[in-house]
């Protein structure tokens, strides 16, 4: 395995960290490969590694994860689903349940997954890539990428408790960040706005104010967002400028 370059490295990406190249590669998040490794299930050369801080030259080393070669992805692929509700965010359930992974097969990649996730009942816009290091970092609470939803709900909802949302509410793993909010009242449809990711987290916090919600569908995440002629359960590749958005949105 490669030590650092004393000379300037013909890809000045590399070398880098075993875990960010497999994440790069697509085999897994930057954590998952971090699994990988610790779990004794990827060797350089031959040699099996499970010290995370070891650094991979991909010109001079080669990779297995289970015996099988991992090159480096030069093109990453990214793209967005239109997901229906009734799948689950995962790409296998041992139950058998309709999966998004069913839905993305056509895409020919089979090491996408999605980043995050939208609950079994939650529709709209998920986001699928082959980058591990950039699903990082648009996980990462440090980036606070917004994400928009459109939610039907039950009953007319006054400005007091419009406004307790938009301060923040009190759930049962703690105080919410504050949202932004739209409400229609003549359809029943509040757009909200969070910055966080907690399971089921728009449904109780309408809850938490006695509304409960009919339907969930999102419709932004951080800089993408849902065109109108994307159909359910279908999907498109992202375009350069959506890309390029989507990086500088998590870029320090």
């Amino acid at each position: 395995m490669s030590a650092e370059a004393e000379t300037p490295h013909p890809n000045s990406n590399y070398p880098m960290r075993l875990q960010k190249f497999l994440a790069r590669a697509g085999v897994a998040s930057r954590r998952g490969s971090e699994n990988l490794m610790t779990a004794g299930r990827v060797a350089i050369n031959g040699e099996v590694v499970t010290e995370l801080g070891v650094k991979v030259d991909p010109l001079l080393d080669v990779v297995a994860v289970d015996g099988e070669k991992i090159e480096p992805n030069a093109a990453p692929v990214y793209l967005i689903l239109n997901k229906p509700t009734g799948y689950l965010t995962t790409m296998d359930d041992p139950q058998g349940r309709p999966t998004v992974a069913e839905l993305v097969a056509d895409a020919g990649q089979p090491a996408l997954f999605p980043v995050g996730r939208l609950d079994l009942d939650t529709s709209g816009l998920l986001l699928f890539t082959t980058d591990g290091d950039l699903a990082y970092r648009v996980l990462h609470p440090k980036f606070e990428l917004y994400k928009t939803y459109e939610a039907t709900i039950e009953g007319k909802i006054g400005p007091q408790r419009l406004q307790r949302l938009r301060d923040g509410i009190e759930l049962d793993d703690g105080p919410t960040a504050p949202a932004e909010l739209a409400y229609d009242a003549h359809t029943g449809i509040l757009t909200i706005s969070i910055r966080e990711g907690r399971n089921r987290q728009v449904r109780r916090m309408l809850k938490s104010v006695g509304h409960s919600v009919k339907t969930l569908h999102r419709t932004h995440f951080g800089p993408l967002a849902l065109d109108a002629l994307l159909q359910e359960g279908s999907w498109r590749h992202l375009d350069p400028g959506e890309i390029t958005a989507l990086k500088a949105a998590v870029t320090s």
